[in-house]
């Protein structure tokens, strides 16, 4: 799987998100496997999904403060060669995810119908 990456400070061969990717595509993936699939909400679930493998796809948001809170995540993600991006707000995260009130991280393990638009996302990298 290609990694795609928009991380501050880390000088690796990335894609800057907002140029490649459109941020509500993310956010209807995301529904779609939050309604027809399977996702993991919040760090430590996404955490726990990266380290298991059954993770397809790591979103983090780009306002979580402090930082160090998700810093760990692209890190996991290279290791176990799962995808990570990061989109601007944890409330629109956690709005795609289901909830009133915003999330910091979200692994999506089963697309469900988004798996098509999951799959032409990672592709793009290519």
């Amino acid at each position: 799987n290609p990694l795609i990456r928009n991380i501050i400070g880390q000088p690796r061969s990335s894609l800057d998100f907002r140029q490649m990717m459109d941020e509500k595509k993310i956010l209807d993936i995301i529904e779609a496997a939050r309604e027809t699939g399977k996702i993991r909400k919040g760090v430590n679930e996404a955490t726990k999904s990266i380290e298991r493998g059954e993770a397809k796809l790591v979103v983090a948001a780009g306002d979580v403060n402090p930082p160090e809170i998700v810093m760990h995540l692209p890190m996991l993600c290279d290791e176990k060669k799962i995808a990570f991006v990061k989109v601007s707000r944890k409330l629109d995260l956690g709005r795609a995810a289901g909830i009133d009130v915003g999330t910091a991280a979200v692994a999506i393990a089963d697309a469900g119908e988004g798996k098509n638009d999951l799959k032409k996302l990672l592709e793009t990298k290519d």
